[in-house]
């Protein structure tokens, strides 16, 4: 669980070549600064499946975008289960979406695996998701997919 933090701090090229033979979860937890992610990923029973075959596109906030959280949220989500699954797979797209594939959806939303869509924006070369999450490192390749870093937490809409 304590490696799923490194991936962000990988560069791209080198989180290409360093982490091609690692699945999602093996190359967030290679990271050092997705522990949050990784510890929910477990309680969801979410592990297995963003190991599987995929491909996979994750939308992966680090620690410090988990700390913006309010409590209270964190708290509500660690006792509803299905919650939880529902918000930590609004940060999955099925298929494998590389950032030059993602900047050409400018004006455009993805489908996340819990079935609602995210909205992408690009403003001042920057890729916005749902307006305000920014997208803070691209590309960082493993076996069944890539990870994109994000800044902040994805609230999927109210039903």
């Amino acid at each position: 669980v304590t490696a799923v933090a490194a991936v962000a701090v990988i560069a791209p090229t080198a989180g290409a070549s360093q982490q091609k033979n690692k699945d999602i979860v093996g190359t967030a937890v290679g990271a050092g600064q997705f522990k949050t992610l990784a510890s929910l990923l477990t309680s969801a029973g979410l592990v297995k499946t963003l190991q599987g075959k995929g491909p996979f596109t994750v939308f992966a906030p680090t620690d410090a975008a988990f700390a913006k959280v309010p409590k209270a949220t964190l708290n509500k989500l660690a006792k509803d289960k299905a919650l939880l699954k529902s918000v930590l797979l609004y940060h999955v797209v099925s298929g494998k979406v590389p950032a030059s594939t993602v900047v050409t959806l400018n004006g455009k939303s993805a489908n996340t695996i819990n079935s609602a869509p995210v909205k992408i924006s690009v403003r001042g070369g920057k890729v916005y998701l749902n307006g305000s999450t920014q997208v803070t490192k691209t590309d960082v390749m493993a076996s069944n997919g890539v990870i994109h870093v994000i800044n902040k937490v994805l609230l999927p809409p109210a039903s």
